[in-house]
């Protein structure tokens, strides 16, 4: 086992599944100069029958995507930032998400839509969002986002493999990150959590980036006491909810921590499955760590402060343990 940075887990697992499987293709804004250096290498090994830049029109591009993997490729299509999804949206929400419904099963659509998503680097408002409450919403598209090296390689790799669509988003501040990643062949299952801390007192769902912050705030509230169980969504639709209220049962207390605006977050869902399913269980009410409802500032100082961190998760913990201060 060996570590790696998580940009480096995904373009290690673009290889591998590109040489194991030659339906596999990928295309997308400046693929081959690898701006993030995820898709580093590629063009080199597999040539332009099978690595492609497309025009900056991303409209072209999901809906080229869509086609493709309809006809027997398995695609991967780069979109690069996650905002560029919304201008791609109409294929990936009105024909890749329903051919296979539409079409009773006739077709699939084997893609993998693949961009870097998040704030914390000043990059703006149209470069900084985390777009997976439009995409979960959608019913017909698995959404993907790890938090370590080796859950993107994993999920990456069942990504490419599944019949249906799926988005694979990475966070942008955990990419030179580095962590240990299994050698040969690592699959990690869609719709799959993770516990990433065991803990007693509090449990704390956290996406993406947030799983790091809910790390360090767990080891904060250990010097006050207070166990803190840390879950890792990884896949958000379909959300796997039995290892989620497995936990807030243990627990009973459940913070949730997501890098998504407070309306119609990931977070609200997380939420709302736990006051369903789980109410007996609450000793108290369950709180949202999240970005409030505005663009993501271009100021740093300003960005941090819309942000989510470790702190402003350590003040939720201690509201629902009763001590806030």
């Amino acid at each position: 086992m060996a570590k790696k940075r998580l940009i480096q887990a995904v373009n290690e697992a673009l290889h591998e599944e590109m040489a194991r499987d030659p339906r596999v293709i990928l295309f997308g804004e400046d693929v081959r100069i690898s701006l993030f250096g995820d898709t580093r290498g590629l063009f080199d090994r597999f040539g332009p029958q099978r690595v492609r830049d497309t025009p900056i029109s991303e409209v072209a591009m999901t809906g080229m995507a869509a086609g493709a993997a309809a006809a027997g490729y398995r695609v991967v299509c780069h979109m690069m930032f996650a905002n560029f999804l919304y201008t791609g949206f109409d294929a990936i929400a009105n024909q890749a998400a329903k051919l296979r419904y539409m079409t009773a099963g006739q077709i699939r659509v084997p893609v993998v839509y693949m961009a870097v998503m998040g704030a914390g680097r000043s990059s703006a408002a149209q470069h900084s969002d985390v777009p997976y409450p439009a995409l979960m919403n959608l019913g017909g598209v698995k959404v993907i986002v790890p938090s370590t090296p080796a859950d993107a390689k994993g999920l990456l790799k069942s990504a490419i493999r599944d019949e249906d669509p799926v988005v694979f988003l990475q966070p942008a501040r955990r990419g030179g990150e580095q962590g240990e990643v299994p050698d040969g062949e690592h699959l990690v299952p869609l719709g799959a959590a993770d516990v990433k801390r065991a803990g007693t007192d509090v449990t704390i769902v956290a996406i993406g980036a947030m799983v790091r912050h809910a790390l360090r705030a767990a080891e904060l509230l250990q010097q006050e006491g207070i166990g803190t169980e840390v879950v890792d969504p990884r896949t958000l639709f379909p959300l796997d909810q039995a290892t989620i209220l497995a936990s807030v049962r243990k627990t009973g207390r459940l913070v949730v921590v997501d890098e998504a605006r407070t309306a119609c977050s990931a977070a609200s869902e997380i939420a709302a499955v736990a006051a369903e399913q789980a109410f007996p269980a609450l000793r108290a009410p369950v709180r949202r760590v999240t970005v409030p409802n505005v663009a993501i500032p271009y100021s740093p100082p300003l960005e941090k402060a819309v942000l989510p961190d470790e702190h402003s998760v350590v003040r939720a913990v201690r509201e629902v343990m009763g001590a806030a201060r």
